[in-house]
């Protein structure tokens, strides 16, 4: 719900000087959104690398591990950036991939990413206040959750399936 944060709509009905009641301008609004961008590459790329450390774990090949640095260098090579840090292990630190019901399942913070962008994306082309868009979350994802699968459910709001093209967007990853 943070994405109406960033729209001038949205900030004009509360975002006010508190002594003369001027709006807050557009380019204050174009500064905050643009900072919240800030490294978002790099955070992208990390939280893919601990989707892939974690699927890693939880496959066959973390059955058998005997050195966790050799293994978690190897299960993060696709994503690194920048040099591992010498004797440390991310995997000792990412304790809720092993208990706290994430087990293989780290990759759903980034798909949450993707289905929010999408779904603010439909407000966005319809009006981020449409009432027909609202009521459409409203019935087919707040009210509805667990009575089907969940992509049925989305579809049914949507119109179609969620695309990472908004969430790619919304980070400034890609351009429109």
């Amino acid at each position: 719900m943070e994405n109406w944060c960033y729209e001038k709509e949205a900030l004009d009905l509360f975002a006010t000087h508190y002594q003369t009641g001027e709006k807050i301008p557009e380019e204050w609004v174009e500064r905050i959104r643009k900072a919240a961008n800030f490294q978002e590459g790099y955070q992208t790329v990390r939280q893919v690398s601990f989707g892939l450390l974690d699927m890693a774990w939880h496959g066959d090949e973390g059955k058998e591990v005997t050195d966790v640095a050799e293994f978690e260098n190897k299960a993060m090579l696709p994503t690194e950036l920048l040099p591992g840090v010498e004797c440390t292990n991310m995997s000792c630190q990412f304790g809720h991939i092993f208990q706290g019901g994430y087990s293989a399942g780290y990759y759903s913070y980034k798909w949450a990413e993707v289905l929010d962008a999408d779904a603010f994306e439909y407000f966005k082309e319809k009006g981020i206040f449409s009432q027909e868009v609202a009521q459409k979350f409203k019935d087919h994802i707040l009210s509805a959750g667990g009575r089907e699968h969940p992509m049925v459910l989305y579809k049914r709001f949507r119109g179609k399936a969620p695309s990472p093209e908004a969430l790619l967007q919304r980070a400034g990853l890609k351009k429109n």
